[in-house]
């Protein structure tokens, strides 16, 4: 440590001990007692030490963020660049994988119209199931719908309870929105739109205050989406709710090198990034009300592409 006193033994100090004879039996007494409690004092501070670091890394990792873009401020567009990673190195589909990597907010590409309407379908959706725990999912293309500790087909619940639930314009907003986000992302990204294909899992979520019930419900967890979905190489959230006027917590936040940087959901806000290593992140854990937003994900590789939802 830069701060502290270093001790210092001169030659005189050195002589002083050779000539003093009579006390040399006390000497090695002492030095023995002396190192000993050397020792454990610097173990003891090394544990100290250890504990601070613990404390002050947990502390950055709960306060200290670096918004890139704040609930309350409205962006057109907000690019932040990233250095790739190589995991994109060995693949193949040149036209469409990564050349530049980072993440973008956009405000303006979503109208507020249509999030609200996609927000109905959501809550009229998990209305129908609902984890036992805080995360639950709605996927309109496969009709998987949490419910308690498992998956129900939504679609199936409809035909046999003889429920009007979803209508034509629900999936017609669904793909327009879906549509808007495909070509915004091609569009940064540089990307023939037609070498870009939507890829599963894209989904709703929905995030509530109940404790989780299985390790599917603990969302808070730091994880790569490359590596976790395999397919993804564009990563899109379209949130359906806003960061401290319908829940707090919940903020999705990037972890990089030297800090972490947030984005905080507004109601229609798109936020998209590219899937690899380079885009470590999580969610924030709630801790206060509901969160609501739409996962829409898109892959380089035409055999991980998946059809709109339709009518059924």
């Amino acid at each position: 440590m830069s701060g502290r006193k270093r001790n210092t033994v001169t030659k005189r100090n050195v002589e002083n001990l050779i000539d003093d004879k009579a006390k040399t039996k006390k000497q090695k007494h002492s030095t023995c007692v002396v190192s000993s409690s050397v020792f454990y004092l610097g173990a003891g501070l090394s544990v100290v030490i250890s504990l601070a670091l613990f404390i002050y890394l947990m502390h950055r990792e709960e306060n200290e963020f670096e918004t890139l873009v704040p609930a309350a401020s409205k962006v057109k567009r907000s690019f932040y660049k990233v250095p790739c990673s190589n995991d994109y190195k060995l693949e193949k589909f040149e036209a469409c994988k990564p050349k530049t990597c980072g993440r973008v907010v956009m405000d303006d590409l979503i109208d507020e119209d249509d999030a609200l309407h996609l927000l109905s379908v959501a809550k009229k959706g998990l209305a129908l199931g609902g984890s036992s725990g805080g995360a639950s999912i709605l996927d309109l293309h496969s009709g998987a719908l949490s419910k308690d500790n498992a998956f129900i087909n939504i679609y199936n619940v409809i035909k046999s309870e003889d429920i009007d639930l979803l209508s034509l314009q629900d999936f017609s907003i669904y793909r327009k929105v879906k549509n808007q986000i495909h070509y915004a992302i091609a569009r940064q990204f540089n990307i023939p739109q037609d070498k870009l294909y939507l890829t599963k899992p894209t989904f709703f979520s929905r995030m509530n205050m109940k404790e989780p019930s299985t390790i599917h419900d603990e969302y808070w967890h730091a994880h790569v989406d490359k590596e976790t979905y395999g397919s993804f190489h564009y990563t899109s959230l379209l949130y359906l709710s806003t960061y401290e006027q319908d829940f707090t917590g919940g903020r999705f936040i990037f972890i990089d090198k030297n800090s972490n940087k947030t984005v905080e959901p507004r109601l229609g806000r798109v936020s998209f990034f590219t899937s690899g290593s380079e885009n470590l992140h999580r969610v924030e854990r709630l801790k206060d009300g509901v969160r609501y937003a739409i996962t829409v994900s898109f892959t380089c590789d035409p055999s991980q592409a998946i059809q709109d939802p339709s009518y059924k």
